[in-house]
């Protein structure tokens, strides 16, 4: 079983498929880690070596921010924008898009089911 910041990789999936559960490495980080290592993106992680696996946890612990630290830089920053009152900081203090997109339609991500509105009803005239 392959350990490596925190978070075990599946045993069946390619190297580069593998790499990708740890938070911060996506495709193309995977693809670069493995070319500077000069392991084969196409091997299972099972068939890795403790050498290789050892060789992999120094790399991305050495050089990259992930996991904990990434999730921590990122919250920061957010706490950051909604702290000195920033556009951004608010919306995303309302839990709205924050990056400029519609919200009249779309942005149900963001914004969460409908909540549909009624107008009420008509008071009723007395004669």
């Amino acid at each position: 079983m392959a350990r490596i910041a925190g978070v075990n990789l599946p045993r069946e999936k390619r190297l580069e498929i593998g790499l990708t559960y740890i938070y911060g490495i996506g495709p193309a980080t995977a693809r670069k880690v493995c070319a500077e290592l000069g392991l084969s993106t196409d091997e299972k992680v099972r068939d890795l070596t403790d050498q290789e696996i050892t060789k992999l946890r120094n790399y991305i612990d050495g050089s990259l921010e992930v996991e904990g630290d990434l999730r921590r830089d990122r919250s920061q920053n957010i706490k950051r924008l909604q702290e000195i009152g920033s556009y951004r900081g608010f919306r995303h203090r309302r839990g709205l898009p924050v990056d400029g997109q519609r919200t009249k339609t779309n942005a149900r991500t963001r914004k969460g089911p409908k909540k549909t509105v009624g107008r009420g009803k008509k008071a009723v005239a007395k004669t």
